[in-house]
């Protein structure tokens, strides 16, 4: 029963606002304020960091934050969920944004939007659990490796002759202007990492990254040190977002779908992920279809107003819930406030040294790599699933996440489909003597003299069908019984290898039962013909029925000899 009203409450596409605001109290208030100036103090550092990361300007992390933070906030399906720019994104955007410019990056999104709101309206939010543990593991660890390969520039202060989109290429080009080094970059980085890894030790309340951002900038502003700085390599402007519109052009929209789906995909990923990590800080349920919903909503409203992708950020969620926030006014607040530090503050970001903002990103890929996991996951799970795991890793450095994430389902598949076959089988019950017999061991039946009967366990699937072909091996019989109560599910092509038996049966003149059929493998085979062919006589509920119904045809046969 509690496992019917969790489902019903997954399923409601009612935002979790509504919700939670019959039963609000002034106390909550307080707490949600609070926590939400928290979280915009952590996400501000955070958003632009990622936004340099992504090739766009600093100010776009923020209008995403702003955007997106209170669409997710206002319409999600959580309680707690702090949605914006997202490490997870910034190799994608950046590629999107090198090859199709900021109309292609808009577009895309919006069309990002348009799949995850279809997603939530057609209840596609159960889904993504289906996707295997080791391809999330797989990407998210590529992901990390591509965004530490790209900010060594910045952290050693190199100049490149080049502007490499590629991970390898990006590798290559480091290593060929190696001789650009720059000390001073490197002393601002070390230092900004220093304070990044020691400082939640002695103020956890404050964010290492604030403290990094203003240590750094006062150092290098006032020794004049001669390192870049986001005002020297970007124009920065302090303006609150601004609606506006691409030129949509089916073309356009053609080419760019792959994207639209990579994003969406890693979007819905990632939100409910982020989702299940929150349900289990606060104790709640969060609905998965409803935050879908409101992740398409957010895609779409970011685009228009200069922002990029945008998904659930599972650290500043859980920095929302540990100070105190437990409604959906905690992420609106925050959003409220990244507004008003964009605003009045944002002149101040051109001060923020390059090598700092790599420091953030450094320690944003080691929080996000997982390497735990993975490590637990060479240790204890089979190979096939660790040659997933490194399949889509190596393709998401090498290649990109569209072909990391399809190779990876696709090995996945493929290997699951062959554990399924390894399982599937089929073998033959002989009879045994009365003296043999145990009343109590219900494997043992006596069997009538001229009928063979054969047990199928598992899925009769494609990828299975050779091992239960051969059931009729036998000819000499006048009876062929197939118990089924072990086979959870068939398709098309196990119909019709047992279409195949049955026609040979009827060659050779042996009649065909079956025992205890499954619901799902039931409508199969009457949708195929085979029990109107079989006969529904023929179809029995339990082995000694079906038994009974041979040893009643045996002896019509018998006197018809």
């Amino acid at each position: 029963m509690e496992e019917k009203v969790r489902k019903k409450s997954e399923e409601k596409l009612k935002p979790k606002l509504f919700s939670v605001m019959k039963n609000y109290s002034g106390e909550q208030l307080a707490k949600d304020v609070v926590a939400g100036i928290i979280v915009a103090i952590i996400a501000l550092p955070l958003s632009i960091a990622l936004a340099l990361a992504s090739g766009v300007n600093p100010e776009q992390g923020l209008y995403t934050a702003i955007v997106a933070g209170f669409i997710v906030s206002f319409l999600g399906g959580s309680r707690v969920q702090i949605a914006g720019p997202t490490a997870a994104f910034a190799t994608i955007v950046a590629g999107i944004v090198a090859s199709e410019g900021m109309d292609g990056l808009v577009i895309s999104t919006v069309l990002a939007g348009i799949i995850l709101i279809v997603m939530g309206l057609f209840r596609f939010g159960a889904l993504i659990k289906y996707i295997p543990g080791t391809i999330t593991s797989g990407f998210t660890f590529g992901i990390a490796v591509t965004i530490v390969i790209g900010q060594i520039k910045d952290f050693l202060g190199l100049t490149f002759s080049e502007s490499p989109i590629e991970t390898v290429e990006k590798v290559e080009e480091t290593i060929r202007c190696i001789d650009t080094f720059n000390g001073y970059a490197l002393l601002i980085g070390l230092i900004s990492l220093a304070v990044l890894i020691l400082w939640p030790k002695k103020l956890e309340k404050i964010p290492a990254s604030l403290i990094a951002v203003i240590l750094c900038s006062a150092i290098v502003k006032l020794s004049g040190m001669d390192v870049n700085t986001i005002g020297d390599l970007y124009t920065i402007s302090s303006d609150p977002p601004k609606f506006t519109v691409p030129d949509f052009s089916f073309g356009r929209i053609k080419a760019l779908l792959p994207n639209a789906f990579t994003i969406a995909v890693l979007a819905a990923v990632e939100s409910l992920l982020s989702c299940v990590v929150a349900d289990g800080m606060i104790g709640s349920k969060h609905r998965s279809n409803m935050e879908l919903v409101a992740q398409g909503a957010a895609n779409i409203g970011s685009a228009f107003f200069g922002g990029i992708p945008a998904t659930g950020a599972i650290a500043r969620t859980a920095a929302n819930v540990k100070n105190g926030g437990r409604t959906p006014i905690a992420g609106m607040v925050h959003s409220v406030v990244v507004l008003v530090i964009l605003i009045l503050l944002m002149p101040y970001a051109s001060l923020i040294p390059m090598p700092t903002i790599a420091a953030i990103l450094f320690i944003v890929a080691y929080n996000m790599c997982g390497w735990r996991s993975i490590r637990n996951t060479i240790k204890t799970a089979p190979k096939s699933d660790i040659a997933v795991l490194f399949v889509t890793l190596i393709l998401t450095v090498v290649f990109d996440l569209v072909v990391a994430i399809a190779a990876g389902l696709i090995l996945a598949a493929m290997l699951f489909m062959k554990r399924m076959a390894d399982v599937t089988e089929a073998h033959a019950w002989v009879d045994v003597d009365d003296e043999d017999t145990d009343p109590d061991n219900i494997l043992l039946k006596k069997i009538p003299p001229r009928t063979r009967v054969y047990e199928i366990n598992g899925p009769m699937f494609f990828a299975a069908s050779d091992k239960y072909r051969y059931v009729l091996d036998d000819k000499k019989i006048d009876i062929l019984c197939i118990r089924m109560r072990n086979v959870p599910a068939i398709d098309a092509a196990g119909v019709e290898v047992l279409m195949e038996i049955v026609k040979r049966c009827r060659r050779h003149k042996v009649n065909v039962i079956f025992s205890h059929v499954n619901e799902q493998p039931m409508g199969v085979m009457r949708r195929a013909g085979l029990t109107e062919l079989v006969g529904e006589e023929n179809f029995c509920d339990h082995i000694d029925t079906a038994l009974q119904r041979a040893d009643e045809l045996e002896k019509e046969l018998a006197s018809k000899r």
